[in-house]
């Protein structure tokens, strides 16, 4: 059986890429369009991996969305690859929340496919 993703992200389009890049690559995946439903989504699904947008409308972004699913002990095992328009003036504050990757928008699918590999290893 594959490996659980979850995408967590207001735009479609993105969700979409993101789906069509790691469903090709074996994972499962689950989509999210706002940090509360991602949280929700991360402990339903218990993902092995969450894509997280970092700016979305809703309660809460996408670093307090990855504050809260590292905190939950059910959750905490999830690695989290952040993505964002604008990468160095948040990249401490991501990492400090759990992130352990970040990919800036917009990104081409081999980006996201070397990233996933650098975190899981290469699967093929």
């Amino acid at each position: 059986m594959g490996q659980k993703l979850l995408i967590v992200d207001d735009k479609r389009e993105i969700r979409q890429l993101v789906r069509a890049t790691l469903e090709f690559e074996g994972w499962e995946v689950v989509e999210a369009e706002t940090g509360d439903d991602g949280v929700e989504a991360a402990l339903e699904h218990i993902p092995d991996l969450v894509i997280m947008d970092m700016v979305m409308p809703g309660k809460i972004d996408g670093m307090e969305a990855t504050r809260r699913i590292k905190a939950d002990p059910a959750t905490a095992a999830c690695k989290v690859i952040m993505l964002s328009g604008s990468e160095k003036e948040l990249r401490g504050a991501a990492l400090e929340a759990g992130v352990e990757e970040f990919i800036k928008k917009p990104f081409s699918p081999l980006d996201l496919i070397e990233k996933v590999e650098n975190l899981f290893g290469d699967r093929t």
